[in-house]
């Protein structure tokens, strides 16, 4: 086979159809756009959202509910995986492992298991996660 013998899938390509050229095409006037309106005209662009003039369903259904600009989102890190990190564990030490992204605050959580004794220094524990810890002979300090 070679550069010319190559042509595409028979039934594939079609020509073009040429509208306005006339009644006998079929699709001579408008060229099958309808009568005047927005629609009819080149560059036509419906914005997104719109439904022909009826009222939108973002506009039908009532707003509910509100975002809190106060909440704060916690890289959680389960207990377990602090395993063999080395004596002392901190967020940039976590960060630079790659389980934590370095600008979120750190919260410990009790998934897993840990038997090394770890001082852990971290923005939050869970309860349970302090409790782990503090069993295996390890430390917890609470980050500001």
């Amino acid at each position: 086979m070679k550069l010319h013998d190559l042509s595409p899938a028979p039934g594939s390509k079609r020509s073009r159809k040429r509208v306005g050229r006339g009644p006998g095409s079929g699709l001579g006037k408008t060229a099958g756009r309808g009568h005047k309106g927005g629609q009819s005209r080149t560059g036509y662009r419906q914005r997104p959202g719109f439904e022909g003039g009826q009222m939108p369903l973002i506009r039908r259904v009532p707003k509910r509910g509100f975002t809190n600009e106060f909440r704060v989102e916690y890289a959680v890190v389960n207990v377990g995986k602090l395993e063999g990190l080395g004596k002392t564990v901190n967020p940039e030490l976590l960060a630079e492992r790659g389980l934590v992204h370095a600008r979120s605050p750190v919260k410990i959580l009790a998934g897993g298991e840990i038997s090394t004794a770890v001082t852990v220094s971290a923005h939050k524990f869970s309860a349970a996660a302090r409790a782990k810890i503090e069993a295996a002979g390890g430390r917890c300090e609470e980050l500001s």
